[in-house]
């Protein structure tokens, strides 16, 4: 692929090599830059190095690996590199405490090594979702003991992440990125980058703050929509109501730029961003003394649904005349969402434990997944393949619908006869509920009555 050949080749570092980080360092490799990765977790650059990427993304172990073998791409723990770079981006995790305060442990540390090798001339780019504020009030102070000033001696800017998981490649190349820097400047400078090493626009705003706060609309906004679609299907249930016809038929409703657009229940929310982001809207407000009531509202709605999801199975159980105590359950799909294999706050955790709580016998299937993290967080291995997951079991429950198991024939599976199928986020269509009840089978969706 590469730059444009009228434009220099760049040197950048990317300074943590999560899920983020290690997708934007390879993609940047790819499009011919000269990268250089660093993580002081020392397993996880051994592991890369031999060959090895641990995180679930299509394309990105392709990609890292080609970046590595062509020499663009170097992964290492030691930060002294950072001072060739012209352009070093930070992009570590920055979990929040139970009072939704930042976590900012990390973050303070790669500033204070950074500012060992930080020199003239760099722009420094801080891409881990943080309160408004942190930049200018954490990141700045600690970058300029070097000795060095922002503004003057280095720039300094914003630029949130907004990737999707199983999409975030694409949306590299794709999506506008949001621009806000100390000085103009900085926000010149970080976007002149931006357009030139990924080849997509750029949104500048006005300061730090405004880009710090875009993040955190996008992820309270998504949060709260789920939310409503959540308790929307509990409310079309109350009435024997499709809730999707009923999404389906309010989506049309002109609204501002687009339309309304209500998102689709599920059952409940998991990730590092939707779990966390409402939560330091919340705090920053109250340490300005505004208390917001949608944001921890959202959460609340959102962090129930999987008690629900296990509610309604039990019950459902129980309608068959089956008792929890000695039923056997499948959950299919372990990921916090659909065709990943991600399991930060994944809401099929709780449902499993409400399960097993019950009595349950609780058997799962996840092709995306690693086994040996899924077997750590959830306490049992997962099957090695839906046959062994459903064999004799009472119901199936399917809580993350990869495109693996879209395809499911359900007249071949080895379940229980009249079997309790229920649907957490594959969103059946009527025509596959009706294929499911005439095998005998009992269908149950989230207000999908």
């Amino acid at each position: 692929m590469g730059v444009p050949p009228d434009r220099p080749l760049r040197r950048v570092a990317v300074i943590g090599f999560g899920y983020v980080g290690s997708c934007l360092a390879a993609q940047l490799a790819d499009r011919g830059l000269d990268v250089l990765g660093v993580d002081a977790d020392a397993e996880l650059v051994a592991g890369l190095n031999d060959g090895h990427c641990p995180i679930s993304e299509p394309g990105l172990p392709e990609l890292i690996q080609r970046g590595m073998a062509s020499g663009r791409l170097r992964v290492t723990g030691d930060y002294a590199g950072t001072a060739e770079a012209d352009v070093v981006v930070i992009s570590v995790g920055t979990p929040v405490r139970d009072d939704g305060s930042l976590a900012d442990d990390q973050l303070r540390d790669v500033c204070a090594e950074l500012s060992r090798y930080l020199r003239r001339g760099q722009l420094v780019v801080l891409k881990s979702t943080v309160g408004p504020g942190t930049t200018r009030n954490t990141v700045l102070p600690l970058l300029e003991k070097s000795g060095l000033t922002g503004g003057e001696d280095f720039t300094l800017a914003f630029t949130p992440e907004r990737l999707a998981e199983g999409t975030a490649l694409r949306e590299l190349r794709s999506l506008p990125i949001v621009v806000g820097g100390l000085d103009e400047k900085s926000t010149r400078e970080a976007a002149d980058f931006w357009r030139g090493a990924l080849g997509v626009d750029t949104i500048p705003q006005p300061s730090m703050e405004s880009a710090e706060i875009v993040k955190l609309a996008d992820n309270w906004w998504i949060d709260h929509n789920i939310a409503l679609a959540g308790e929307l299907a509990l409310f079309c249930d109350l009435y024997d109501v499709d809730v999707l016809d009923v999404i389906k038929a309010a989506n049309t409703i002109p609204k501002g730029d687009g339309r309304v657009n209500i998102l689709q229940p599920g059952v409940g929310v998991g990730g590092s961003c939707l779990t966390k982001d409402p939560w330091m809207v919340w705090h920053a407000a109250r340490q300005r003394g505004v208390d917001l009531l949608t944001a921890p509202t959202a959460r609340r709605v959102n962090d129930a649904m999987p008690v629900h999801t296990a509610q309604l199975i039990l019950a459902e159980l129980r309608n068959l005349g089956r008792d929890p105590d000695t039923a056997t359950v499948a959950v299919l799909g372990l990921a916090f969402k659909n065709n990943s294999g991600d399991l930060r706050a994944t809401p099929v955790l709780p449902v499993v434990r409400a399960l097993r709580g019950a009595g349950v016998t609780v058997r799962t299937y996840d092709p995306l997944v690693d086994a040996d993290a899924a077997a750590r967080l959830f306490g049992a291995r997962p099957e090695r393949t839906v046959q062994d997951a459903v064999r004799d079991a009472d119901c199936i429950a399917v809580l993350a619908l990869h495109r693996e198991l879209e395809d499911l024939d359900y007249a071949a599976l080895p379940v229980r006869r009249t079997c309790l199928i229920v649907d957490g986020r594959a969103h059946y269509s009527k025509d596959q509920i009706a294929g499911l009840r005439a095998l005998g089978h009992v269908y149950r969706g989230l207000g999908r009555s």
